[in-house]
Order: structure tokens, then C-alpha cells, then sequence
């Protein structure tokens, strides 16, 4: 009995130890969690302008100036302007078949930022791209899976965005 005692101490100072490591090791590499963006004053009242609302990227970029700790105005000072958000699509690669083997998806936004009559940033254009394979076996599966695929890339195009929002000081 006091063998397994002493078996469990030792290994909650081990775990103990390698927990500790670990978090200086961490800490001495320059890591630290992601959180959310510090914007300026100025672009803490903020109004969104898109053609398309409810697009994943429009939805994505309100959640991420949410996070930030914008307030989205209905009319402001300060006027983020999305003036393309573009869904492509392309195949990639076909099988021996002609089937589609591989998607490439690409998300496309150009904006711009206005404060009062000055343009702050002129036309942006980020542009992310990933590939995705297709098995028409499946095809249900990779139909949901696309669709997720557009929403992260939507939502990476926005936290780029926002990072180039933030750098606005």
C-alpha cells in the first residue's frame, strides 16, 4: 500500500514537473493564446457596408469586430466597405474518368476604410485559397464539408481583415 503511495507522488511530481516545462518553454518561444484585436478609438464606432449582408464573410466580420470591441453603427464616422466578397471555385484535378478528383476554393474581399472624407485604407484585395478532395461515393459528406470549408475560409479572410483594421493606429 505505501509502495503505490509512493508510486502516485512520484508521478504527480512528475506530471507536475512536465506541466512546468512546458509552460516555460511556451513562454520563453514568444507564445501566447490568440485574443481579440485591439482596434483604435476611432474605429470603435464602426458602420458595415456590403452588397450582400448575410454572406459568410459579412456574418464572420461582424462576429469579428464584435470581438474586438467594435459597435456596429447603423451610420458613423468610421465605414468599413466591403466592395467584393467572392465565393471561386475550380477544379483542380480530374481522375482517368474525367470526375472531378480535387477542388480549389478561393474567397475573395476587396475593402476599403473611410473616416469622414478621408480613405484610410484604398480597395484592399485578400484573397484565401484551399484545396479539398472529391469522392462522389461520398458525396453528401464532401458536400458538408465544403461548405464548412467556406465558412473558415470566410472567417479567416475576416480575422485578416481585422488585422489590418487594428494596424490602423
Amino acid at each position: 500500500m505505501q509502495r503505490k503511495v509512493h508510486v502516485r507522488l512520484a508521478f504527480a511530481r512528475w506530471a507536475t514537473a512536465a506541466a512546468l516545462l512546458a509552460t516555460l518553454l511556451l513562454v520563453g518561444c514568444g507564445f501566447h493564446l490568440q485574443g481579440a484585436v485591439p482596434l483604435a478609438a476611432d474605429l470603435r464606432q464602426l458602420a458595415l457596408r456590403a452588397p450582400d449582408s448575410q454572406s459568410d464573410f459579412v456574418r464572420a466580420m461582424r462576429r469579428a469586430l464584435l470581438d474586438a470591441g467594435a459597435q456596429l453603427q447603423t451610420s458613423s464616422n468610421a465605414q468599413l466597405i466591403i466592395e467584393r466578397d467572392e465565393l471561386l471555385e475550380r477544379v483542380a484535378s480530374v481522375s482517368a474518368r474525367n470526375v472531378p478528383r480535387e477542388y480549389e476554393l478561393t474567397y475573395i474581399v476587396r475593402f476599403s476604410l473611410r473616416f469622414g472624407n478621408e480613405t484610410r485604407i484604398d480597395a484592399e484585395e485578400i484573397t484565401v485559397t484551399r484545396d479539398f478532395s472529391f469522392d462522389e461515393r461520398i458525396m453528401l459528406a464532401k458536400e458538408r464539408e465544403r461548405e464548412q470549408l467556406r465558412a473558415t475560409l470566410a472567417q479567416e479572410a475576416a480575422g485578416i481583415v481585422l488585422q489590418r483594421l487594428a494596424s490602423q493606429r
